[in-house]
């Protein structure tokens, strides 16, 4: 992934953005044949270097990940497609602007833990709970007990000890706020999809020192 200074995101950027509900992304690692396998899956992040998730036992990721314990897990989320019409610079006409996304996209690589043992699977479903369902309104969670108990054997955890992040928060930092208030605007006004969290990203970037 291409990150220009302008676009880059820093420990403390990134790790709040992840904490504030971006906890689904793809699970990527690469066979013996050099064929990324990929699988979406929803994760827990511990705000410092350890991610955890599970995934059921049938998943052809799990045999690539114990003869290669390494994969990276990719989030993308708060994107917009800007027309070039509202990106024409003054005195050029608008179908003379060129489009661009705007896009936050984090990559954490590291070192992959598969957990085979029930309590730590069970302990492993608890923590996940906690965060994804943090009411508590879930049976409890125990390797031999029901709701969970008999379902253990049916999944596998995991756990990314992050090494290396790259992180990239695409906005238009690099122009001024001659171009970037009419887009923020336009999105506000277009308000499909994801454009209000793209809206969002971009005007708290606003303030950012930009680099030329």
């Amino acid at each position: 992934m291409l990150i220009h200074p302008w676009d880059a995101a820093d420990d403390a950027e990134w790790r709040a953005w992840l904490a504030d509900g971006h906890d689904f992304g793809q699970l990527i690692a690469v066979d013996d044949d050099y064929r990324p396998m990929v699988t979406p899956l929803h994760f827990q992040f511990d705000g410092t270097d350890l991610l955890r998730f599970h995934l059921a036992r049938p998943n052809p990721i799990w045999p690539v990940l114990a003869a290669r314990p390494r994969a990276t897990v990719t989030v993308v989320d708060d994107y917009a497609f800007i027309p070039g019409t509202w990106r024409a610079p003054a005195g050029v006409a608008a179908e003379d602007g060129v489009p661009t996304s705007y896009f936050a996209s984090v990559q954490l690589f590291g070192e992959v833990r598969v957990l085979h043992d029930p309590e730590e699977k069970a302990e492993l479903l608890r923590q996940q709970l906690s965060h994804f369902q943090p009411t508590g309104d879930h049976g409890p969670v125990t390797p031999d007990g029901p709701p969970y108990g008999r379902q253990l054997p049916g999944i596998l955890g995991g756990e990314l000890r992050v090494r290396e992040v790259r992180a990239k928060f695409k906005y238009g930092d690099r122009v001024g706020d001659a171009e970037q208030l009419p887009v923020a605007e336009r999105l506000l006004a277009r308000d499909e999809g994801r454009d209000p969290g793209a809206r969002k990203q971009q005007l708290r970037r606003r303030n950012r020192p930009r680099t030329s």
